[in-house]
């Protein structure tokens, strides 16, 4: 038997909500082997960030190598990366290997507030991630530090998207919602935009929604889905894992990852 494989190369969130754990399973739920690269070790729940525990450079490097010399992954999603150092040590070993179906999620902010990336890291993240990215998805803070503008309405979405993707030659996925709108989510690439509807729904457990969307685009990409199928698909599912309505933890609780499968 055979699958299409993905990589996730982010940071572990002990509580299982977003990170590594996230990733993996939704890889897992849409369809695909999944394997990870670590790139810190974190002490959260869905109230906060306690700690955080990088990887060092050697050992990131030697876990990229593990995994691309035995497995070649057929997407790779990146999320949290803390420091300028590993970026550099990621980025090299992409192109090492000529790393396809890259996804980038600029996780600079935890759901809980809990900042998650070092200010020196973020021009990194640009200079080193961005131009090997088949698709970068930030929200909308996130989008606001890269594009060094005031996102409030849909047009101001529309013109940081174009920002972001000219300024830095790569495709967006600005995700919407922070009270924009009804989730909608705006794609740019190739100099189009594309808008994906979405419903907001009346969930407040929200803790590692990015970092499932981005991995289940990368389970997609990974498939070989398009671009723009790949995003759809990506959001209906976690409109699913939404929609579940899992209640777990004091803060912000984690999605239903596992929503479709009827345990017994």
């Amino acid at each position: 038997m055979k699958l299409k494989v993905a990589l996730t190369v982010a940071g572990s969130d002990c509580s299982g909500g977003a990170g590594i754990q996230a990733d993996l399973k939704t890889m897992t739920m849409n369809g695909v082997y999944a394997m990870s690269v670590i790139t810190a070790l974190t002490a959260q729940n869905t109230t906060g960030v306690r700690a955080i525990q990088e990887s060092t450079p050697d050992f990131l490097k030697q876990q990229m190598d593990a995994v691309f010399e035995d497995i070649y992954p057929d997407a790779v999603k990146i999320g949290m990366v803390s420091s300028g150092e590993l970026i550099c040590v990621i980025a090299e070993r992409l192109k090492y290997y000529h790393a396809k179906n890259v996804v980038v999620d600029p996780v600079m902010v935890a759901t809980a507030g809990s900042a998650l990336m070092k200010t020196d890291a973020i021009r990194v993240l640009i200079d080193e991630l961005f131009p090997i990215a088949t698709l970068v998805t930030p929200n909308i803070p996130e989008a606001q530090v890269l594009s060094g503008l005031k996102i409030e309405t849909k047009e101001d979405m529309t013109v940081a998207a174009k920002k972001i993707g000219d300024d830095y030659h790569c495709a967006v996925l600005l995700k919407g919602g922070h009270h924009i709108n009804d989730a909608n989510d705006l794609l740019y690439a190739n100099q189009e935009l594309l808008w994906f509807e979405g419903r907001r729904i009346d969930n407040p457990n929200t803790h590692g929604t990015g970092c499932t969307l981005s991995s289940a685009i990368a389970a997609n990409l990974a498939k070989g889905f398009s671009l723009s199928e790949s995003v759809l698909r990506a959001k209906n599912y976690v409109s699913g894992a939404l929609a579940a309505g899992l209640d777990l933890g004091k803060g912000s609780g984690p999605l239903h990852h596992a929503f479709g499968l009827q345990g017994k």
